[in-house]
């Protein structure tokens, strides 16, 4: 079942090619995630402003203990930024930022701390929305992949965050957000398929490393002999969930330059893995060199997030491995 399957739901290049309509989904996905994020930020801002209303004078405001985190938010400095400073450093920063620019706004300092509080809340945001498309990309295949096992009768453990294994109890819910690593059985054989972990082999993080293991063999966190034998390794694959056609190339690139990491390392251990791709953004070129390496033998699966019958087929060639 090793190099074949992926023959049965890609016929040719145009085969991996993001629909536009996958496209259009993507973004509205992404629109509507961002703004779910965005409302704790938009919450903070209301209270604010009724916090902020107390005050006559924009230099009230020092002397008011329930805004100052905000005053110092939105002079630009992150939470990141505000553990290596000083209480003096972050009474200067906000009283240069008081004289600076809510005096000038005379009678309308508070709306100006609140457009300024906004801006720089909107710079988080965009920070988390950058490691978002990953995420909805990764919890799609998590998804699939639990759904593909389950329909199938194989029972199922995950591992949490905190490196704690459960039994699959059907609720995916409760799951996908947590998940970072999934056991079962195939053919009598152990199997675990571990997300985003740095395999000692590599010396890189991987998104998808399947191994022929028991989930009791993972449970040392430090030191782990089972994940520096490359003889465990069966399958190691790159999963990018960025859905701009702008970006697809760059994705492509960035998993390619991964995954001949993969197999030169392994390699150097005369030991060869499987190695696969799934990407949601797939443009016309893209599509020809991952064809092309499906074709060659040098990727043994690969396909596109946004279509269900590639992801059904990447997992059904996993779990049968």
């Amino acid at each position: 079942m090793g190099n074949s399957l992926w023959m049965e739901f890609i016929k040719d290049a145009g085969s991996l090619i993001t629909p536009h309509e996958q496209t259009r989904a993507g973004f509205i996905a992404l629109a509507l995630e961002k703004n779910k994020k965005g409302t704790p930020y938009i919450e903070e801002a209301k209270v604010l402003k009724i916090e902020a209303s107390k005050a006559k004078t924009p230099g009230d405001l020092l002397g008011m203990d329930a805004v100052i985190p905000a005053l110092l938010a939105a002079s630009g400095v992150s939470e990141k930024a505000g553990k290596y400073l000083e209480e003096d450093d972050k009474k200067e920063i906000v009283q240069a930022f008081i004289n600076e620019f809510l005096e000038p706004a005379g009678l309308d300092f508070v709306d100006e701390l609140i457009y300024r509080f906004i801006l720089t809340k909107g710079d988080a945001l965009g920070g988390v929305m950058r490691n978002l498309a990953g995420k909805l990309g990764e919890k799609k295949f998590i998804r699939t992949l639990i759904s593909s096992l389950s329909l199938r009768g194989i029972e199922i453990s995950w591992r949490d965050r905190n490196n704690n294994w459960e039994k699959y109890d059907g609720n995916l819910l409760d799951i996908e957000d947590n998940l970072n690593a999934v056991s079962w059985e195939s053919n009598g054989q152990p199997r675990v398929l571990i997300l985003n972990t740095i395999i000692p082999i590599v010396s890189k993080n991987v998104d998808l490393s399947l191994l022929n293991c028991k989930k009791e063999d993972l449970k040392i966190k430090k030191n782990n002999g089972t994940l520096k034998n490359p003889a465990n390794y069966i399958a190691l694959g790159e999963l990018k969930g960025g859905i701009d056609p702008a970006g697809a190339d760059e994705h492509w690139k960035t998993a390619n330059t991964a995954l001949e990491r993969i197999r030169s390392s392994f390699s150097r251990k005369e030991f060869n893995p499987y190695t696969f791709f799934i990407g949601a953004a797939i443009e016309k070129k893209m599509s020809k060199e991952v064809f092309s390496q499906l074709s060659e033998g040098i990727l043994a699966c690969a396909g596109n997030l946004t279509l269900d019958e590639h992801l059904v087929g990447i997992c059904r060639w996993l779990i049968g491995l």
